[in-house]
């Protein structure tokens, strides 16, 4: 970095900036616990029978080191080539109309409320408000260290049973929604689009209610014919803003499909990868008769709903790393 001029590309400094700012959140706890150790040891050696309050703390301060090091052993589980990684995280509501749209702005603050815990800035990329209430489909552009680590956790179908505050008879009612969770990508990944195989679409973005936010076509949705995917934003203030992080998320989405070609060809389970179909829910979230969260590849569940609805969701990421771990010794 003090080399003469690192700051002159500011796209390659600020990539090699990230890059540095995640290996010393990787390797500073790790030196700072093994520092600690040390002090501890050399402590031990010099406390004597008789000095109970030295004793205690250095108890304390060992339990303390402890379980900072199990912490440390959990966020080694995050070993994947793009764990790292910034998150897009992507919500659609399933069938159902407004029920199902609900559900879709319930798990927007959930996981909000989760990335705020963690440290993380939430930006929301593109959002489709619902028509009478909650949201059909959001993007969210969630940035800091493991962001992708720890949220491909959640990628699959969300299970909502509850009594509907939509019916006035007071029935229960089941929603569904998907969450997709890709990583960012760094600009230097190489991938090549074709402008004739981009379809660009301009449209004026939309509010609450569907209100015009804006009184010019800045929204951009961009597909990419031979995949069919597809990438908007309405976020920015400019439609070129709008056009390059279409692209930016365009570009993830579509490197995320070739990594997920190779792992299947070479996957020596074809069990390990569920395909995302409504019924093929990941997760359950029981609000009456009974309080329940349950995630059906791991069994972890709780009955505690209003703390993981607040982001509270750590118990099940761990749950669900530590099970993909023993499915890929298997």
């Amino acid at each position: 970095m003090s080399n003469p001029g690192f700051w002159d590309n500011s796209e390659k400094s600020s990539s090699i900036v990230k890059q540095l700012k995640a290996l010393k959140t990787a390797v500073e706890p790790w030196v700072a616990c093994a520092e600690k150790l040390k002090e501890l040891k050399e402590l031990a050696e010099i406390v004597k029978d008789e000095d109970l309050d030295l004793i205690k703390n250095l108890s304390t301060d060992t339990d303390g080191l402890e379980k900072q090091v199990e912490k440390l052993e959990f966020q080694a589980l995050l070993g994947g080539e793009f764990d790292p990684n910034s998150a897009i995280l992507s919500i659609n509501a399933g069938a159902g109309g407004t029920e199902s749209c609900d559900w879709v702005g319930m798990l927007l603050r959930m996981y909000t409320r989760y990335a705020e815990k963690k440290g993380y800035s939430v930006k929301t990329i593109d959002l489709l408000p619902g028509e009478e209430a909650g949201v059909k489909n959001v993007t969210l552009l969630v940035e800091g260290a493991f962001a992708y680590g720890y949220l491909k956790a959640e990628r699959g179908v969300h299970r909502l049973v509850r009594i509907s505050p939509f019916d006035a008879n007071k029935r229960r009612h089941t929603s569904f929604a998907s969450v997709d969770v890709i990583p960012e990508v760094e600009e230097g990944i190489d991938i090549k689009l074709e402008e004739s195989d981009l379809r660009v679409d301009v449209y004026r973005s939309k509010g609450a209610g569907g209100q015009s936010v804006n009184t010019t076509d800045s929204a951009v949705r961009i597909t990419h014919l031979p995949t069919g995917l597809v990438a908007q934003c309405q976020n920015e203030r400019s439609q070129f803003q709008n056009k390059q992080t279409a692209l930016k998320i365009l570009k993830a989405r579509i490197y995320e499909l070739e990594r997920e070609k190779k792992e299947q060809e070479l996957a020596q389970h074809a069990t390990q990868k569920k395909k995302i179909e409504w019924g093929s829910q990941i997760r359950s979230y029981v609000m009456q008769p009974y309080t329940l969260v349950k995630d059906h590849r791991t069994d972890f569940e709780t009955g505690d709903v209003n703390k993981i609805m607040d982001g509270g969701l750590d118990e099940f990421i761990e749950a669900f790393l530590k099970w993909q771990r023993s499915e890929n010794k298997g």
